[in-house]
């Protein structure tokens, strides 16, 4: 890949990546978690959520694929799986619903009676869940080079920095968007979101059965 299409790949990614996370989508949680915080303690709470974030995001980007080959798991597979996993992701987001597959009821519950909620579940899952673990997954299995892999650390410390400005923000944000602002957002990355989990699946399984993008070979074949 030459350097131009590498750069053109970091930018998919972080724009997949974004989709995925909805800053925005994520203040209102983050405000009822920290509703008994002092500011400085959001703004902890905030800088600590962020760094989880590109923590587990580095880790499964890098240690993901060898994991799948652990369990004897291709890639054309997971990108099938993932892909779906992506697009239930995106029905409930153009629903403007939260998803259980990012945040369940029980673990919202649970984060209210922490004291601590910036790792579990602010980080995991609200915000690095599975669906980014499996675009970074995936993007990493796609790296041709150190460049592309260089790309793909910045893409996620990028993300990492989103999701700090959007919960440092949270207040402001979230007065000026209101929930119809909120709803707008989420359901446009839905969309985004959507279309990228068709491509995913898509290209897995023109991976997994060849015939389907090539076409079946004729008898004087």
């Amino acid at each position: 890949m030459s350097v131009a299409d590498q750069l053109h790949a970091a930018l998919q990614t972080f724009i997949a990546l974004v989709a995925i996370l909805n800053p925005v989508g994520a203040i209102p949680i983050f405000i009822a978690l920290t509703s008994d915080e002092t500011p400085p303690q959001r703004l902890a709470t905030a800088r600590l959520a962020a760094r989880a974030v590109a923590i587990v995001l580095l880790v499964s980007a890098f240690l993901g694929e060898y994991i799948l080959q652990f369990f004897g798991i291709s890639i054309a597979a997971f990108q099938v799986a993932g892909g779906m996993v992506l697009m239930l992701l995106a029905f409930n987001m153009l629903q403007a619903k939260s998803s259980r597959y990012r945040h369940t009821p029980e673990e919202a519950a649970e984060g209210m009676q922490k004291e601590d909620v910036a790792v579990v579940p602010l980080a995991i899952p609200l915000l690095a869940g599975p669906g980014t673990m499996i675009t970074v997954i995936i993007a990493h299995h796609k790296s041709s080079s150190w460049l592309s892999s260089g790309l793909l650390v910045l893409d996620i410390l990028a993300i990492a920095g989103v999701a700090y400005v959007a919960l440092r923000l949270s207040g402001p944000l979230s007065r000026r968007l209101g929930v119809t602002g909120i709803n707008i957002s989420t359901r446009i990355f839905g969309l985004v979101l959507a279309s990228i989990a068709v491509t995913f699946i898509a290209n897995g399984l023109a991976a997994l059965f060849p015939a389907l993008t090539h076409g079946f070979a004729g008898p004087g074949a």
